[in-house]
């Protein structure tokens, strides 16, 4: 299986003459986008949950093969901070459900004042069907230990390795049979750009960590001028270099 590369979020307007062209209009952006990557992360759904109606025209407008990564609520990770977990889960997942095949894994970004609690994680983790592949993003240095390890191997879910600065800012354990990997902001100019020693060395960990065969996710967060266009191109680059099988990019 590929490496799949992609973008968080389509609908930048900066992006206007860097993906899409000047006379593109907006309420096609997906389409083009679609043309260039084979995979995007949904960041829309963390704001405000998309209707059923909405996941499943994404679904019509994108091409066979496509993966959508879904952001979960922020109702679920930041307001609920992960208590009471069964109704927002299974809402997230019936309306997503309109994505049929072209779901991807679900994202769980937590606040970065949430301090360690394996034990609502380990609850929120257990109402998701039992084939969705979840991956968490912790933000609170106090999830670094062993027992929040276990939860998430126990659930195969994927700790989300996350770049911030160029370096990661979470640990690089492997939790899951697949993986995913987040990049924030990077240390190049023109800011929020990623160096090309940088983009490297993600390449090499990932392929270090990862099989050929197993799926790994990643994608680029730096959104500000088409950043993260740029390093999603140059950073499948370097992986294939390395003899890795990567989903398209543009170019």
């Amino acid at each position: 299986m590929p490496l799949l590369v992609g973008t968080s979020g389509w609908q930048y307007k900066d992006w206007r003459g860097v993906l899409y062209p000047e006379d593109c209009p907006q309420r096609l952006w997906l389409e083009e986008y679609a043309r260039h990557f084979a995979t995007v992360e949904n960041n829309n759904a963390f704001y405000r949950l998309p209707t059923p109606e909405t996941f499943a025209g994404w679904h019509d407008r994108t091409p066979e093969g496509f993966v959508m990564a879904v952001k979960a609520s922020r109702y679920l990770t930041h307001i609920k901070r992960l208590h009471d977990p069964e109704e927002p889960v299974h809402r997230l997942m019936r309306h997503a459900a309109g994505l049929g095949v072209r779901l991807g894994p679900v994202l769980l970004q937590l606040p970065p004042t949430l301090r360690a609690d394996p034990a609502a994680l380990e609850s929120a983790l257990s109402f998701f069907p039992a084939r969705t592949r979840v991956a968490v993003e912790p933000r609170h240095d106090s999830w670094w230990t062993q027992e929040v390890r276990a939860v998430l191997e126990r659930h195969g879910a994927a700790l989300c390795w996350a770049d911030h600065g160029s370096r990661p800012v979470t640990p690089l354990w492997r939790t899951a049979d697949w993986g995913y990997v987040r990049f924030h902001a990077g240390r190049a100019r023109p800011w929020p750009r990623y160096g090309r020693q940088a983009l490297d060395s993600w390449a090499r960990r990932i392929a270090d960590c990862w099989p050929e065969s197993a799926d790994v996710y990643a994608y680029f967060n730096n959104d500000p001028g088409g950043a993260a266009v740029h390093d999603a191109v140059v950073f499948a680059r370097a992986a294939a270099r390395l003899g890795r099988t990567v989903s398209r990019t543009p170019g």
